[in-house]
């Protein structure tokens, strides 16, 4: 008798994970470039003040938001494969489009040299600091647009190549890019502002998106039609199938797919708006605003060897925490026996109780730098760790022809969060600012009075979101489309 043949598993799915975490690196990356530029290099030159910021970034934020409520939706129309490169290619031109400010300002007001800008005064730098915001706002519309594909396409990307039991973990993985790309910036963009320039600065990482797509072209392709995914792989990741999903996907039918009105019918889509509604925000005005802080209170500016070194355990702190954070639904769910969604959130309370820490980042920051950078590095890990499992409950609960809309939807409430918190955040700390020892909390005097109220706001906003999601879908309850 022939001996039985055995086939190892492929482990394809993880090289595809793989390329999603390097695509939201970049994405972070591209969207740090500005953060960290704009208060040591960027605003002498264009004589920005932090309500010009704020702007910018709100903007930004709420121009996501929208194009996010759409690209969900082009996405799933579209495909991963398309969508994907369409997205980055847009996001990389928008990058690299920031580094032609200068010289359109220039132009715009008739001056012969960007040096000149810097030496303005009165009307004239006011004229200049308000063209440029608005030269910089339309290169991060487009930036924003491209942007707005990256988590429905990941998320998407995920249910397709990774069983529910594992869709937590992937995403984390794929999701720490974010504290990866927040972790590589400080050390990388200041260093290159300051040697070549902010322009270059912003062309150098926006390229890194054009060599992405190449090995996407190469590499991507739906497990069951994939050469680098062999049967004992392909049937790991459709252990959630049933007989006729796996049928209906063989030969190429088309899934029922849920309206994009009919979403919001339902009590699931509305939990998952509230979550990102809540915390979002929290993370973009760290993402935005940590650099300025540093510089605004302890006076390390974003290219000086302590700047650099507090931002980057920051976020070395994010990235290492936040990726245990996708395993903890997975041990409640293969050790504790609990369903999917139950084990997430169990693991989502948890998580919420990190941003606690934020409360005492300020009053610790009167003995060293050092206290707010790792507590915040903290409120940043437990919110990478909840944001893993809350995109995660999306695939636990609606069909994988409708994941790219929920993502979507639910991202644009989120980026609705952070334009109010950062427009808001950039008039409060120029308010505050002007204020000084007239406006005092906690003990606290002008700015880092303001930035102690941030703090505070940020730091319960989780297990408000938590608790209200919690109302919303008590039990695991899955859609249906019929």
């Amino acid at each position: 008798m022939a001996p039985i043949r055995t086939f190892k598993m492929t482990n394809f799915r993880w090289v595809i994970c793989g390329l999603l975490f390097l695509a939201t690196t970049i994405n972070y990356m591209d969207r740090q470039v500005l953060s960290l530029t704009w208060k040591d290099f960027i605003a002498p030159e264009f004589h920005w003040t932090d309500a010009n910021y704020g702007k910018i970034t709100a903007y930004f934020s709420v121009f996501y938001a929208i194009a996010n409520l759409f690209a969900g939706k082009f996405i799933d129309w579209m495909g991963t494969k398309k969508g994907y490169l369409i997205a980055i290619f847009v996001w990389s031109v928008g990058a690299c489009l920031h580094a032609g400010c200068g010289w359109v300002a220039m132009e715009w007001e008739g001056y012969d040299s960007i040096a000149q800008l810097g030496q303005l005064t009165g009307d004239a730098a006011v004229m200049i600091a308000t063209v440029s915001m608005y030269l910089f706002l339309a290169c991060r519309m487009v930036l924003a647009l491209g942007e707005a594909g990256n988590f429905p396409a990941a998320i998407k990307v995920t249910a397709e190549y990774f069983p529910k039991k594992d869709r937590a973990f992937a995403t984390s993985i794929f999701n720490s890019g974010a504290s990866v790309g927040a972790l590589a910036a400080p050390a990388t963009i200041p260093l290159l502002a300051r040697v070549y320039g902010w322009e270059l600065a912003f062309i150098i990482i926006g390229v890194l998106g054009f060599v992405w797509m190449g090995l996407w072209l190469w590499l991507y392709d739906k497990p069951i039609r994939s050469k680098r995914v062999n049967q004992v792989e392909l049937n790991y990741i459709e252990q959630d199938c049933d007989l006729a999903e796996v049928q209906d996907r063989t030969f190429s039918k088309q899934e029922k797919t849920i309206s994009f009105w009919k979403c919001f019918t339902f009590r699931q889509t509305w939990s998952f708006i509230v979550g990102k509604f809540m915390t979002d925000g929290v993370w973009w005005f760290f993402l935005f605003w940590a650099p300025a802080y540093f510089s605004d209170v302890y006076k390390y500016t974003s290219d000086s060897t302590m700047g650099i070194l507090l931002i980057f355990t920051l976020y070395a702190i994010v990235t290492v925490v936040s990726i245990g954070g996708g395993y903890l639904p997975t041990y409640f769910v293969e050790k504790l026996g609990m369903n999917p969604y139950l084990g997430r959130m169990r693991a989502m309370f948890i998580f919420a109780c990190f941003p606690l820490l934020g409360l005492f980042a300020q009053p610790l920051g009167a003995y060293s730098a050092w206290w707010p950078a790792i507590l915040i590095g903290f409120l940043g890990a437990g919110h990478q760790a909840w944001s893993a499992n809350l995109y995660s409950t999306i695939g636990d609960m609606f069909p994988k022809s409708t994941i790219g809309t929920i993502t979507g939807i639910g991202t644009m409430a989120g980026g609705l969060a952070s334009f109010g918190i950062n427009y808001s955040s950039g008039e409060f700390f120029d308010w505050a600012e002007a204020q000084g020892g007239a406006f005092s909390f906690f003990g606290f005097e002008g700015k880092p009075a303001a930035y102690m109220v941030v703090f505070c706001i940020c730091s319960v906003a989780y297990l408000i979101g938590w608790c209200i999601m919690k109302t919303l879908v008590p039990k695991y309850r899955p859609i249906v489309v019929k």
